[in-house]
């Protein structure tokens, strides 16, 4: 005989999902216990939205969905909080959420909520277990719709009698390891040759593609993509849109495209829907996409203009046209190298000294962490949003970077530190973050510290919720600005207290030799720098 809670702990083992990010509750608490004797290794967190913002990390990195395991009821609520970051991240990850017992819905149960409809509109899948004999495929289900398609959340509630109850062990119980695959969406040879021929009788085109291409695999294969098509690739992957500061002056060569291909990248705000100035009124597009959905969006908002699309994965349909894209080797040079000089662009003027006696600069403290992400190629590179994270975004690089995305939410970056750590042991984990976002996780430094998880979160502290404070400004004037005040809080105390490293850092001069301390330290570390209060950068060319 054996438990549903063993049949789900060592069907996660069997996928080779080691890393369970949780919080515990009274209902998963069999799940707890079955996790004993197994390869699982629970990463023990303080809040519930922290576990789900390191699965999220834990996706994104690995390709595999991250596990968050969490308690039913608020314990849910808390969770489904974060998963809106994940689902705008197209990162594939399972929350696993304890849930009353069957006898007990309807009859008023302890924390009884209707989870699955709670956690439906943020996921591309949501359940409720009905069986304990159908649980180990529950979770080979939801592995597979995590990371098919275009990747994100699934989740599924996991009844306390269903976790509780006994059943005869039987092959029947145990999903195949084809069950854990995700369907190959392919893109046909006809569509293949559809946008080849559409790309190379363009002059002007870009290949967009969404967040799911935004990690180091996905950026390869998308430079493999501009190199044998002769098409500049571009991945769209921050709540900035066209205006993101790491892609520089993007949003003036958008306005030249003649041709777009949204290869799985959302026709939506992040693009000002394409409509002009943004994007030439004759400008034609292709969509290529594994929702149909998405597809009929492009259709409905551009009409004839949509010359050609096709429903696929977007890896997939990335390998297959990088393979076939035979174009000649000087095929729209200038054009490429045009692209290039836009996404690089950064205003000369951000080269300038300043004043070392004044407070510090974003541009200063980002010039600060440069040497630290250089020092390994595989070092991860966080940044938050708010007015530091796009500074951060536009003037720090790293091969693996993770950033709060698509949904524009901020507080993730601390979690999102811990996972990262967890995935790789050894490079630099650099996280930068404001003072407002430093809040929202800060007793994850207890978390870091329980389970050794160093890393480096560099707070520009500028006793701001900086991000509405321009917003008040710019809308409605210094005079009626308010509420929007923090203060200038000693957080490298906070990590010192939590049993982490901390430094205060005021003058410029005293930056590199702190962050130096803090990545020596071998510790979670935070240092803490008083910044100037200022706006986040949109890049313009001085000669535009």
């Amino acid at each position: 005989m054996i438990r549903g809670s063993d049949i789900v702990a060592q069907t996660l083992e069997r996928a080779g999902l080691y890393n369970i990010f949780t919080l515990s509750g009274n209902h998963i608490m069999p799940i707890f216990d079955a996790a004993i004797g197994t390869r699982l290794d629970l990463v023990h967190v303080r809040h519930e939205a922290a576990a789900v913002h390191m699965a999220d990390a834990w996706g994104r990195l690995s390709g595999m969905p991250g596990i968050a395991l969490v308690t039913g009821g608020p314990g849910h609520t808390n969770a489904t909080a974060a998963l809106m970051t994940a689902q705008a991240a197209e990162s594939p990850l399972i929350l696993l959420s304890g849930h009353a017992a069957r006898d007990e819905v309807g009859r008023g149960g302890f924390q009884e909520l209707p989870q699955g409809e709670i956690a439906a509109p943020l996921c591309k899948a949501s359940w409720t277990a009905a069986t304990t004999e159908r649980l180990g495929h529950d979770i080979a289900r939801a592995v597979s719709l995590s990371r098919g398609g275009r990747p994100g959340p699934v989740h599924i509630s996991l009844p306390f009698d269903l976790l509780d109850a006994k059943v005869e062990d039987s092959a029947a119980l145990w999903p195949s390891a084809a069950d854990f695959e995700p369907p190959q969406m392919q893109l046909a040879a006809d569509d293949r040759g559809a946008v080849l021929a559409a790309l190379e009788n363009a002059e002007r085109p870009l290949i967009l593609a969404g967040p799911a291409m935004s990690g180091r695999c996905g950026r390869a294969l998308l430079h493999a993509l501009a190199q044998s098509t002769r098409a500049p690739t571009i991945t769209i992957e921050s709540p900035r849109g066209i205006n993101d500061p790491s892609l520089g002056a993007f949003a003036e060569i958008l306005r030249e495209a003649d041709l777009i291909v949204l290869l799985g990248k959302a026709h939506d705000f992040t693009l000002r829907f394409a409509d002009p100035p943004f994007v030439d009124a004759g400008c034609r597009f292709i969509a290529v996409d594994p929702d149909r959905a998405m597809i009929d969006r492009v259709q409905r908002e551009k009409g004839s203009r949509l010359v050609h699309s096709a429903i696929a994965d977007a890896r997939a349909a990335a390998r297959s046209l990088a393979e076939k894209g035979r174009p000649g080797d000087n095929h729209r040079t200038e054009w490429l190298d045009k692209v290039a000089a836009a996404l690089s662009y950064r205003p000369t003027h951000w080269d300038a000294p300043r004043a070392r006696d004044a407070k510090i600069h974003p541009i200063d403290l980002c010039r600060a962490i440069r040497p630290l992400l250089a020092r390994d190629p595989n070092a991860i590179f966080i940044s938050d949003g708010g007015e530091i994270g796009q500074w951060a975004q536009a003037l720090l690089n790293a091969p693996r970077r993770l950033i709060n995305g698509v949904a524009g939410s901020i507080g993730s970056a601390i979690p999102l530190a811990l996972a990262a750590r967890r995935f790789e042991p050894r490079a630099p984990v650099i996280a930068v973050m404001g003072d407002g976002t430093f809040g929202f996780h800060m007793t994850e430094f207890d978390t870091a510290i329980r389970h050794n998880l160093p890393f480096v979160a560099v707070v520009g502290n500028d006793a701001t919720w900086n991000a509405e404070y321009q917003i008040q400004l710019r809308a409605y004037g210094s005079a009626r600005a308010h509420s929007c005040e923090l203060l200038p809080s000693r957080y490298d105390k906070v990590v010192e207290a939590l049993g982490g490293h901390g430094e205060l850092v005021e003058q410029i001069d005293d930056l590199p030799p702190a962050l130096d301390r803090a990545l020596a330290s071998g510790k979670p570390a935070c240092v803490n720098v008083m910044i100037e209060r200022v706006a986040a950068p949109v890049i313009k060319r001085e000669s535009a």
